[in-house]
């Protein structure tokens, strides 16, 4: 017996069920980023190699799906690195391509190669699956999409003001109320660090702070000092272990906590200037929250940081984040171009929605009605029905053998096909339809106008 077909781990196989609903998803972002400006990109599934490679870090490179060249690959392996097995050297001269890791690093590319035919501030979104060589867990896959919006070419904070609405937007759209979105700022984590004397060590301190809620003030401490930052400044940090209260009041403790670090002033301006804008614009289920422990991408982001939190009693991390980023184009040689961008975490947001029972019944509508097969004179005056119906937006269709009634009948039933219309010879000579719900069992003769109201 052959062996039953699998796929590849990290990967899934998606039902029609899944499909609506990640497509309803889909529909209500692309929708949103469209309202509020964004233009559509797409950039191929593989890069060539030099793209990709050395943009993550170390970790981040050996996550790279590699392509191999097709043809004899081997050919031109150099002979002394594959008898040493040397894999990096083997790599580049047995792989010129490589999936996309992200949609971060392809975007850079696009704009470096077409700048001279953009408009800047240039506004896209892209909505496509990235490839990961990741270990498969819970939540973790290799392949997956990224849904995201970001805007280059302009420093003005307005930018940030209007993806927190759009945040604000999408989740109002998808009727998901409770969300938080914390807000931070680089600037400000490079004051703190500045103000402890640990400027040096300002990953190993973000990286600390970071686990605040997790594992509590002491354990934070225990970490900052084996990373060697001195107790005199882990001291000075004591105000922001307990650090609360309203957006208003944190900006105000952070003003003397940084009244010496012009770096971490700046920062404060800058979330001062923002919470502003929103407080007066409102937002329609959202909230802005500040969050200093927040340190999402430290080595990319250059000031605002955005995280977004499901909303209180659902155990699920992060549905989106993004930032703002001063040089995502120098990477491939286009200087100071200023960025800024978010993404929508699209399994999270499923899980999450799924969880509270929020996707709506008509996403996943099937087909309305299924026409029984009698016979071909039967099927033809049927499908002339079916056109008109379909003209009308139902969605119909006709079993397509003349198998017994029984069998018709089970596969309308396996498929939830709430109605079902039978078309013998009576109901050709008075130009009639028998109509059944499938639900009720009830049956009715009706003329093909009374089949469209009843169905709708």
């Amino acid at each position: 017996m052959a062996q039953k077909p699998g796929i590849p781990k990290g990967t899934r196989d998606f039902n029609p069920e899944q499909v609506a609903k990640r497509n309803y998803i889909f529909n209500t972002i692309r929708k949103r980023f469209e309202t509020f400006g964004f233009q559509p990109i797409e950039t191929p599934s593989f890069e060539n190699s030099e793209t990709l490679m050395g943009k993550y870090g170390d970790e981040g490179d050996r996550l790279i799906f590699k392509i191999l060249n097709s043809g004899d690959y081997l050919s031109k392996v150099n002979e002394s690195a594959y008898k040493e097995k040397d894999s990096n050297t083997l790599t580049s001269s047995i792989s010129e391509k490589a999936l996309r890791y992200d949609l971060t690093v392809p975007f850079a590319r696009y704009v470096v190669q077409h700048q001279n035919e953009i408009e800047f501030p240039f506004k896209r979104y892209q909505i496509q699956p990235v490839w990961r060589a990741d270990r498969p867990q819970k939540g973790r896959f290799r392949e997956f999409y990224q849904c995201d919006a970001d805007v280059v070419g302009s420093d003005s904070l307005w930018q940030e003001v209007e993806f927190i609405q759009l945040y604000d937007s999408v989740f109002s759209s998808l009727k998901l109320e409770g969300v938080t979105i914390k807000i931070n700022n680089r600037k400000i984590l490079s004051g703190i660090a500045e103000v402890i004397g640990a400027s040096d060590k300002l990953i190993d301190f973000t990286v600390a702070l970071d686990k605040l809620d997790k594992i509590g003030e002491e354990k934070v401490k225990e970490e900052m000092r084996s990373k060697g930052i001195l107790e005199e400044g882990i001291n000075k940090l004591q105000p922001l272990f307990t650090l609360s209260g309203s957006f208003e009041s944190q900006i105000e403790s952070l003003k003397s906590i940084l009244s010496s670090s012009e770096e971490g002033i700046k920062g404060i301006e800058e979330l001062a200037f923002i919470n502003e804008a929103i407080s007066q614009l409102g937002l329609e289920t959202a909230t802005l929250q500040l969050d200093v422990t927040l340190a999402r991408g430290l080595n990319y982001y250059t000031g605002a940081i955005f995280e977004v939190a499901a909303p209180k009693g659902v155990q699920m991390g992060s549905i989106g984040g993004g930032g703002r980023y001063d040089d995502l184009t120098g990477i491939f040689g286009l200087k100071n171009v200023s960025g800024v961008g978010i993404s929508f975490g699209l399994d999270r947001i499923y899980l999450v929605l799924e969880e509270l029972n929020l996707f709506p019944n008509t996403v996943t509508k099937n087909v309305e009605v299924l026409f029984i097969n009698f016979g071909e004179q039967e099927a033809l005056f049927s499908l002339k029905a079916i056109k008109l119906l379909r003209s009308e937006g139902i969605n119909a269709e006709l079993y397509p053998d003349t198998a017994k009634m029984k069998k018709q009948m089970n596969h309308a039933n396996k498929r939830a096909i709430p109605f079902v219309v039978l078309v013998g010879e009576q109901e050709m000579t008075s130009d009639t339809y028998t109509l059944k719900n499938m639900t009720s069992g009830e049956q009715t003769k009706v003329s093909l106008i009374e089949l469209i109201e009843a169905i709708r």
